[in-house]
């Protein structure tokens, strides 16, 4: 039973959706993400590149017991499902939605964790580490946008 679940995880890793830089800003703003709740585009690539690597399948768990998942590594205490130490579901969903190719969950979940104005402080300000006054037209350049 160990080496099957063993040959499953790796299977999910090896199929995990790992966008190009350009592509994903290009998904970003397809998706209506170019400013929305005053987040610019280059802070949501920044945010990604930073948080997960463009990894649709990322993880991380946290000393508190809660996971971060996807794309955005939104948190599973407070905005989706997993099972464990969930206390809200801020998006209604379960959190391996936030790890498929497909990216619209992910995306839908990330604009309503924005939305909660005391988390969007938290979450920009904490997670891009001071980038909020750097310049981040590197995030964009050659994406033709």
């Amino acid at each position: 039973m160990t080496k099957t679940l063993l040959l499953l995880l790796l299977v999910a890793v090896a199929n995990a959706k790992v966008f190009e830089r350009c592509a994903w800003a290009r998904t970003l703003k397809a998706s209506g993400m170019d400013g929305y709740r005053g987040i610019s585009l280059a802070d949501w690539v920044c945010l990604t590149q930073h948080e997960s690597h463009f990894n649709t399948r990322a993880t991380n768990r946290n000393t508190d017991g809660s996971t971060d998942y996807g794309i955005f590594q939104i948190n599973s205490k407070y905005w989706c499902r997993d099972g464990g130490v969930s206390r809200s579901n801020g998006c209604g969903i379960n959190c391996s939605q936030l790890q498929t190719d497909d990216v619209t969950t992910a995306i839908t979940c990330a604009k309503r964790v924005v939305r909660d104005p005391n988390v969007r402080l938290l979450y920009f300000d904490w997670t891009v580490a001071g980038n909020s006054n750097r310049d981040l037209s590197s995030y964009l350049r050659g994406c033709r946008l």
